[in-house]
């Protein structure tokens, strides 16, 4: 479609009149803020445990092939969508996306929905980060050795075993027996753990007194919590690049394996990394987005983000495997004999490194506080979306409610602290894989390709295009229009019916999920999903006129804001625009 037609198009009914839908919502101090804000939510704990195992489990440094396809022909540009979405209506996912199309309205409360959810238990690895944290103060690390109440002495290691043995290592015993406390599975889940629900309350403390004031204080914040984490990068890199064996375990992480790249499940995984890694479908996005000046360049932003991303991601691989190297030279174990998946590589071989480093007891703080730090940017964002959809739809019933906004915050951060109490029992890992599992795999899954599918295909990428150019003043580049109008649609949907095809069931390691277990883990995946069809049904039963009729008005896209104009007089569209005007596109598809 020529640029004449597309903007014959969108500019067909623009309404201009004064309006004040934006007046009260408040801004990023600065640029810098928010930038840091999004870098600190996408990178997070998945940058420093999931991305080098998949990587070294998906082919080495064969997996960076499908992982950056995935990154550039939907990552970027679907990150770009949810940037120019939040910063152009100024709203929370749900009122944005139901103004792109009504029709998938439920698309962004279901965005709000997985994000809530997603945080009351997130936040739980953020408690196991202070309860190790509290733990590394010791003169001798209680992970360190086999004489203590919690070791099962009989097939406990002082060293590293390895995995190919009966043999546990100290650092896997303190993990399973007394951080977890884990019994034989979620059928008895047992009592509270106290330590921990101390420590997660602590977490919720942590969080909420960094986001009480909105994005005036957690846009504060951030310039500590997304920049410390990179100090302490750097220097453990620096450290354990010159431990021996570091060079093996680098090997390791980026040797090619490339007979792999044949394999549907690399692709998948490589998808999901980009996915989860950038927080596309959360809401999160969106709603940091919608905090930004009229005028905020999000094709600058959207590259910074996604680059420091990538590049975490693979800087991590190097900390990890450098050390992982070193940990196989001092046990005389092949690199492939010490690492393991999922949080086991953070809270137990890591740990379990850094015994055997010079000046434990300085690395060992350091490394969980930026633990603590990765993980709190994360969840600043999480709580953030539920906060801003109840913000935009109560606002009024709020302040006379509550009088303050504070108070709402401190609500959802109680109601959330007590909604993760299940994951912090003797059986909370296994909730907490199982919840994992429908959330983060299942349910994003098919809550991203509705949000293609309503953004992409029926908003349609001109009117993305025109967004963009109205904000920034200039034409988006064609590789955008592209990724948006095939490329995106088409991976998304290959990507869903993949994990259709080879979808396996929730496992904790070796342990299989009871069936009730399962209808639970469904039970939550349709919470978070439910909305989709009900917004859907909601909004053509309330239409008028016969069904095709009630159809095509579902599928009407109606956006309004307040902007200030940021066009030279000779680039505005034949329009009489005042300075600050209302821009109302009301397009039919």
């Amino acid at each position: 479609m020529s640029d004449e037609k597309t903007r014959a198009l969108l500019t067909s009914d623009v309404q201009v009149t004064p309006g004040e839908t934006d007046v009260a919502r408040p801004t990023w101090s600065g640029r810098l803020e928010f930038i840091l804000a999004t870098v600190g939510y996408a990178v997070g704990l998945g940058n420093v445990w999931r991305f080098p195992y998949l990587c070294y489990s998906s082919g080495g440094g064969a997996f960076l092939v499908p992982y950056l396809i995935m990154l550039f022909l939907c990552g970027i540009p679907l990150l770009l969508m949810e940037f120019a979405i939040g910063q152009f209506t100024h709203l929370g996912p749900v009122h944005a996306l139901a103004k792109v199309c009504p029709l998938l309205k439920g698309v962004g409360l279901a965005t709000v929905v997985i994000s809530y959810v997603f945080s009351t238990y997130y936040n739980v690895l953020m408690s196991w980060a202070l309860f190790y944290l509290f733990n590394s103060f010791r003169a001798t690390p209680p992970w360190k050795t086999c004489n203590n109440s919690w070791n099962v002495f009989e097939n406990c290691s002082s060293g590293f075993p390895g995995n190919a043995t009966d043999l546990q290592s100290a650092s896997q015993q303190f993990f399973n027996h007394r951080l977890l406390e884990k019994n034989n599975g979620i059928d008895d889940v047992g009592g509270l753990q106290w330590e921990l629900v101390g420590c997660l309350l602590l977490a919720w403390a942590v969080v909420y007194f960094c986001i009480f004031k909105g994005v005036k204080s957690s846009g504060k914040i951030v310039y500590f919590t997304a920049i410390f984490p990179y100090f302490i990068l750097f220097a453990l890199l620096i450290n354990n690049m010159q431990l021996p064996g570091a060079k093996e375990g680098v090997l390791y992480f980026v040797t090619p394996v490339w007979k792999k790249l044949f394999k549907v499940k690399v692709w998948l995984n490589a998808a999901a990394q980009v996915f989860n890694s950038l927080g596309i479908a959360f809401g999160s996005m969106i709603s940091m987005a919608s905090y930004n000046k009229f005028n905020n360049n999000i094709v600058r932003d959207a590259l910074i983000v996604s680059f420091v991303n990538s590049f975490t991601s693979i800087l991590a691989g190097f900390v990890i495997f450098s050390a992982i190297g070193y940990m196989a030279h001092i046990h005389n174990l092949p690199v492939d004999n010490i690492s393991t998946d999922g949080p086991g590589l953070v809270f137990v071989v890591y740990p379990e490194i850094l015994c055997t480093m010079p000046a434990f007891q300085l690395w060992a703080p350091l490394f969980f506080l930026m633990l603590l730090c990765l993980g709190l940017d994360s969840q600043f964002a999480n709580v953030e979306v539920a906060l801003t959809f109840i913000k935009d739809e109560f606002r009024a019933q709020i302040l006379h409610f509550f009088k303050r906004e504070e108070l709402l915050t401190l609500v959802v951060c109680i109601v959330s602290f007590f909604l993760g109490l299940p994951h912090v029992t003797k059986g909370g890992i296994y909730v907490f894989q199982l919840m994992d599992h429908y959330t983060a795999v299942v349910s994003l899954t098919v809550l991203a390709f509705f949000e293609v599918l309503a953004v992409c295909c029926l908003f349609g990428a001109p009117r993305i295009s025109y967004m963009i150019e109205r904000m920034l003043g200039k034409p988006v580049n064609i590789y955008f229009r592209i990724c948006w109008f095939i490329m995106c649609p088409l991976l998304v949907l290959c990507i869903l019916v993949s994990n259709i095809i080879q979808y396996t069931p929730a496992q904790y390691g070796t342990y299989r999920y009871p069936l009730w277990a399962e209808w639970v883990g469904w039970g939550v995946s349709l919470i978070t999903l439910i909305w989709i069809p009900v917004g859907a049904i909601h909004e053509i039963y309330n239409n008028k006129g016969s069904f095709l009729s009630r159809l095509r008005t579902a599928v009407t896209t109606t956006v309004e804001l307040v902007v200030e104009d940021p066009l030279p007089e000779k680039q505005k569209l034949g329009n009489t625009v005042t300075e600050t005007s209302t821009e109302h596109l009301n397009t039919t598809l």
